[in-house]
């Protein structure tokens, strides 16, 4: 018999369609494992909703803030029901994409381990900040500090689905960028922009039993991976796994890279004590894994990156799911 499943799903964030489309997916790859999927748009009345329903186990589907978070997680944690994902600590952790040089250091310090997966420098700016300083003198202190010249990509330093996102080529536009950043969220990242082949490396598992699926390349069609594209069907092409021509004009050595950019990913699950499953942002820069975003809640829609991984792994949706929540059986 299987299991009772609550579906958390939509919410309130920017990011609630891409949510919606989410439990969706995840409720019919539940049904087809076995299971019982209830799904639960989030609500106010979500804690007497939750009491009323006694779901054997939660899987999150929401994206954005207080799904990420770790409201979400901290209030499961409170009403003692079990969760697939990671808790609530290492959800506040990763929500912050400004922390990964903190983590990563501090993992190396205990583990020993050379260093494998790198990130761009960039300044954090928090809303209140840029205000009491006043807009001029704000960018003035921004410019001198950005690294590497132009370009510079800025976003929001929380947030995901690419929303709030900029190239920004030169001082004239950087201004403009921050403020369109900071309508999202209380804080703005500046950071070097990197160059590369863009990739997703998903991985499900915990601690050192965590695996990597097939690097997923991005190929927009057209100019930024950005929220448009994300949404438009067909303005995006997915490699799985990533072309051994984007990566090496040999293939042993394609193979090598490939190889690495998958070690760099799982040491940043693990520096973050990510559980169960992430999907980890990233670009080959030709030399390096640079890495960018930690997502602990990634998208499962149809077309989304985490499923496309799965695909190319051989690993079916319902199966995922199924192993997913059954080690959360009582």
């Amino acid at each position: 018999m299987g299991l009772k499943v609550a579906v958390l799903m939509g919410g309130a964030s920017f990011e609630r369609e891409f949510s919606l489309a989410s439990g969706r997916c995840v409720c019919a790859a539940l049904e087809e494992a076995g299971h019982k999927a209830v799904p639960l748009d989030t609500t106010s009345d979500l804690v007497p909703t939750l009491r009323s329903e006694r779901p054997d186990v939660c899987y999150s589907a929401l994206h954005g803030k207080h799904g990420e978070d770790g409201t979400i997680q901290s209030l499961l944690e409170f009403l003692d029901i079990p969760f697939v994902g990671s808790p609530s600590h290492v959800c506040h952790r990763t929500w912050n994409k400004d922390s990964m040089h903190y983590e990563l250091a501090t993992y190396r310090a205990i583990t020993g381990d050379a260093p494998i997966a790198s990130w761009p420098q960039g300044i954090y700016l928090a809303r209140d900040a840029f205000k009491d300083m006043g807009a001029a003198t704000a960018l003035d202190l921004v410019q001198e500090r950005v690294f590497g010249g132009y370009p510079v990509a800025v976003k929001p330093a929380h947030g995901g689905s690419a929303m709030g996102v900029h190239r920004v080529d030169s001082v004239d536009d950087l201004g403009e960028a921050i403020l369109d950043a900071l309508s999202f969220d209380e804080a703005v990242v500046i950071e070097q922009w990197v160059e590369g082949v863009e990739m997703a490396v998903s991985v499900l598992g915990t601690g050192w039993d965590a695996y990597a699926l097939p690097p997923v390349e991005i190929v927009p069609k057209s100019g930024m991976y950005d929220t448009e594209a994300r949404m438009t069907p067909g303005a995006v092409e997915y490699f799985a796994p990533v072309r051994n021509a984007s990566l090496a004009p040999d293939e042993a050595d394609a193979q090598a890279i490939r190889a690495e950019i998958e070690r760099a990913a799982l040491e940043v699950y693990r520096a973050y004590q990510v559980r169960d499953l992430a999907r980890i942002d990233l670009i080959w820069d030709g030399a390096q894994a640079r890495v960018f975003e930690v997502n602990v809640s990634p998208g499962m829609a149809e077309h989304s990156l985490f499923p496309v991984a799965c695909a190319a792994a051989g690993l079916s949706m319902p199966k995922v799911f199924d192993e997913l929540v059954s080690q959360y059986e009582r």
